[in-house]
């Protein structure tokens, strides 16, 4: 309806009948902010700034709200800041988008909002992802999970909590960015996926601040992101993309001429919050060509690491295990000696960082001198978000670790054969790569 019909329309309706459409969502929403009629487990919403992702997840909270008397919601915002200031008291918050008369009862000391039905809802925050031990709810709404430093961790506690009621849902609203938890749930036949641009939203944004943003980010990596709402899989300047990985895959083995196990250990004790243990295994075939066999990176205790590490080393007939000394000292070098006294091991020592050890192996991927054989999802997303000026995911990359240091071992090493400068890397397979 034209804008000035639509108000000449408004106008003559009564004034009661006005201040409830106000408040009416049915009314004002774009159809793709509807909650979807069909079963789902997760609604994740991914759209460009000014879309209307706030308004949309308080909307749906009023709604599952006033629909289940009792029940439980989580709200999750990356701090206890915005929690309170953007999903609660903001613009397009919980309590704004609620008639004056019918606002809910919102305590901030205790992070709570209570329905006259007995609903309510509690606020959590991003840094604390043990405020979601234990709570038990039928619903979550998660803002901007993929700004989250500890999303996972964060995701896993919540998960582990929504249990109440027949048909537990959760509502992820984020601007899209390309991390391994949001690739995951993409992938989730029960996650209805909605996507959006600012400008859908246009009509009720300041029209020159949505002209200004357009004219300065238009066409931009940043602006596909942040206004397309676009999901950019490759990092700029990553050291590996998805491409590169793409076009050297195998689903066989040559003969090996020499495979390795590669542990990059991370503290744990299997039972606490640290990082995971990367375990991959490498090695190079008779054809002079790296490949990249398994990833059994785990979480476990020293002892339960060191005997994963063996039992690869054992089931692709390896010739030693390689790990990094820097992090726990001579105890690598005890636990897996301990495990298994007669594997041959060898200590290296980390004297760059992550990135800078990286790069040369990022190199033999770009010359198509490496390929991955299936089942490497979880290294592969971690390997596309590592930069030369460090990791832009979530944690610590202990499989890329791992991978680097196989990989230098069999291919960069004084065990390696020396290069053939005048090969043709493009077409490997017809070129003979070692002298």
């Amino acid at each position: 309806m034209p804008p000035e019909q639509l108000q000449a329309e408004l106008a003559a309706l009564s004034t009661e009948t006005q201040a409830y459409l106000l408040h009416d969502w049915q009314f004002w929403a774009r159809p793709e902010q509807i909650a979807p009629d069909h079963a789902w487990r997760v609604w994740l919403i991914l759209a460009g700034r000014g879309w209307g992702k706030t308004r949309c997840g308080a909307e749906w909270v009023r709604s599952v709200a006033a629909e289940v008397p009792g029940c439980r919601i989580a709200l999750v915002g990356l701090t206890a800041a915005d929690a309170r200031d953007v999903i609660v008291e903001g613009e397009s918050g919980i309590l704004a988008v609620h008639p004056e008369k019918d606002r809910p009862l919102y305590e901030p000391s205790k992070r709570r909002i209570t329905w006259p039905n007995g609903s309510m809802a509690t606020c959590y925050n991003a840094s604390e992802p043990d405020q979601l031990r234990g709570p038990q709810h039928h619903y979550a709404w998660v803002d901007e999970l993929a700004k989250f430093p500890q999303a996972q961790d964060l995701w896993d506690q919540l998960v582990f909590g929504l249990r109440l009621g027949q048909h537990p849902q959760a509502m992820v609203t984020t601007t899209p960015r390309p991390l391994p938890i949001i690739r995951r749930m993409l992938a989730d036949p029960t996650t209805h996926v909605t996507r959006g641009k600012t400008l859908d939203n246009a009509g009720n944004l300041a029209p020159g601040s949505v002209a200004a943003m357009i004219e300065r980010y238009a066409g931009t990596r940043l602006g596909r992101q942040e206004l397309d709402g676009e999901m950019l899989d490759d990092v700029p300047g990553a050291l590996w993309t998805r491409a590169v990985l793409d076009a050297n895959r195998v689903r066989e083995l040559p003969e090996m001429a020499r495979v390795v196990v590669a542990i990059d250990p991370s503290g744990t004790d299997g039972a606490d919050e640290g990082d995971d243990v990367g375990i991959v295994v490498a090695g190079r075939g008779v054809d002079g060509r790296g490949y990249v066999i398994a990833d059994v990176t785990c979480k476990l205790s020293p002892d339960g690491w060191a005997r994963r590490a063996i039992t690869a080393y054992h089931q692709h007939q390896a010739d030693r295990i390689v790990a990094e000394r820097n992090f726990g000292g001579a105890m690598v070098a005890a636990v897996v000696r301990g495990a298994d006294r007669s594997v041959p091991f060898k200590e290296v020592t980390a004297s760059r960082g992550k990135a800078v050890r990286a790069e040369p192996i990022s190199a033999l991927y770009e010359q198509g001198r490496i390929s991955h054989m299936p089942g490497l999802e979880a290294l592969e997303d971690e390997m596309v978000l590592m930069t030369p000026g460090g990791y832009m995911g979530e944690g610590s990359p202990n499989r890329v670790d791992a991978l680097v240091w196989a990989l230098t071992e069999v291919m960069l090493s004084h065990h390696a054969p020396k290069v053939d400068d005048t090969a043709n890397w493009t077409i490997p397979s017809t070129k003979t790569a070692w002298k």
